[in-house]
């Protein structure tokens, strides 16, 4: 009986500790390079524009991002994500 009321507690413990898995709020990529090994990603922006300008005069092209989920990017939400990937 114990062994069960604990495998209860275990799996309840595993279930909350659980975070639903959120898309990337930045619709452009930009993919640098030529595709060689060298390359790089950065999905950090909001519009066209942005990308392209990242890519201008270092090689590369823009294109939109597979796993944008149409949520506004707000400040609060950049510098949240920097925090994260502090902390880890």
């Amino acid at each position: 009986m114990m062994r069960i009321t604990i495998a209860v507690l275990f799996a309840l413990s595993m279930l909350l500790a659980v975070r639903p898995v959120q898309a990337d709020p930045y619709r452009y990529c930009a993919d640098y390079g030529t595709g060689g090994g060298d390359a790089g990603t950065n999905c950090y922006f909001v519009t066209l524009q942005q990308c392209r300008e990242a890519v201008s005069g270092v090689g590369g092209y823009c294109r939109e991002n597979g796993f944008y989920d149409g949520r506004p990017v707000s400040a609060d939400d950049r510098s949240q994500r920097q925090q994260k990937t502090k902390r880890h």
